[in-house]
């Protein structure tokens, strides 16, 4: 399910056949949480040869319309103007994830301690991104929203001067992780390696306009330093030494604490979710099944703010758990359920007509079930 400016657009953009192709796709992504080309053709309910249905797939991720540019991004740009505080900044995450010998590099934005992917790229090699590549990945989403404030952060892959230099350049404020062994340098004192400096559990401090390379031409910045104290004998590892141009210690954690919201997405798009590592698909086709999935992991965190806003949760799964302090279930996987759960009673209508038929007792709990069935049903 997804909401009305969703189809709205995709209509716009998309022949009938491949708006209609396009919204199976993304049912089966809901209900079966599988990309696999092959999975999706055995559970296409569509009425032709099973190779028929495969080829149907891959000529559809053929098209050159279904683009990033085309499709996504004025979805984006709907999505962000509905659902966001223009007065408040919006958190910008960059990061890779990487399976077999797929390097996804994925630039997001932070939502409901999820993020959703605005723009990726595929690196055709292993390991960590360059400058260059950094670039490409975030300049077309700077290019996006600009008229929005954007707080880039990345984690110690991204801690560079040269990324911190052009971002200045960009006039777009950032927080980027940076390791331990980086040497800094304040005003008329001597290089200092950020691991000397004696950070422990529960301190922090800022240091400002400091040098942290020792290669000439980079302007000065800021470092925060933080270590969050034990808490029920739970204690972070290692403490977080930030590079950033933020003005305050606190400002800058408080930032920086948004980038575990990528690590949720991409564990929802994986393993987690949407199993996107069994994908086999070349490089076209996998960065056309990220951006269906883009649209169904946007579509079922709408639905599952929609079931929270209606406070018919409890319908759908378990709300609380004990010894434990956050909600069980995401406003994505609430959305995910939900839908799963009304298109269960679709198939099974006349057992469940015939269940309730004889338990007519239970018929007062019954009609709210169904009414709350029928209001995730409803459009947003």
């Amino acid at each position: 399910m997804l909401p009305e400016f969703y189809h709205s657009h995709l209509k716009q953009q998309l022949k009938a056949t491949e708006y209609l192709m396009l919204n199976i796709l993304v049912y089966l992504l809901q209900c079966h949480r599988q990309v696999s080309i092959e999975l999706l053709a055995s559970l296409m309910p569509y009425p032709i040869l099973f190779e028929s249905r495969r080829r149907s797939i891959q000529r559809f991720l053929k098209l050159e319309s279904l683009n990033i540019s085309q499709i996504w991004f004025p979805l984006v740009r709907e999505l962000i103007s509905t659902k966001f505080d223009p007065s408040h900044p919006l958190y910008l995450t960059i990061d890779r994830t990487q399976w077999r010998d797929q390097n996804v590099f994925v630039i997001s934005l932070i939502w409901e301690k999820r993020a959703i992917p605005l723009y990726w790229l595929l690196l055709h090699k292993r390991g960590c991104s360059n400058i260059s590549e950094q670039i490409s990945l975030i300049a077309p989403v700077l290019a996006l929203l600009s008229d929005y404030k954007l707080i880039i952060l990345g984690d110690r892959e991204f801690g560079s001067v040269k990324l911190a230099s052009w971002l200045c350049e960009q006039s777009v404020q950032f927080v980027l992780r940076v390791k331990q062994s980086r040497y800094i340098q304040s005003e008329s004192q001597s290089y200092t390696q950020l691991s000397s400096l004696g950070l422990l559990p529960g301190t922090s401090w800022f240091k400002s306009s400091v040098k942290v390379t020792k290669q000439k031409g980079f302007g000065k910045f800021n470092i925060a330093l933080y270590w969050r104290r034990k808490y029920k004998s739970r204690d972070r590892p290692e403490g977080w030494y930030l590079l950033t141009n933020l003005t305050n210690c606190p400002a800058a954690v408080s930032a920086f604490k948004n980038r575990a919201g990528i690590e949720a997405m991409f564990k929802d798009c994986k393993t987690g979710g949407y199993n996107l590592e069994r994908s086999r698909a070349n490089d076209s086709r996998l960065t056309k099944l990220i951006l269906l999935i883009a649209i169904a992991y946007t579509g079922s965190i709408l639905t599952g703010q929609k079931i929270k806003r209606q406070g018919i949760q409890k319908y759908v799964g378990r709300l609380t758990e004990s010894h434990r302090l956050e909600r069980r279930h995401s406003s994505f996987w609430l959305g995910l359920y939900g839908q799963s759960w009304v298109l269960g009673l679709e198939f099974c209508q006349k057992i469940i007509t015939e269940l309730m038929r004889i338990r007519r007792n239970k018929l007062p709990f019954f009609q709210r079930g169904l009414r709350a069935m029928s209001l995730i049903l409803s459009g947003f």
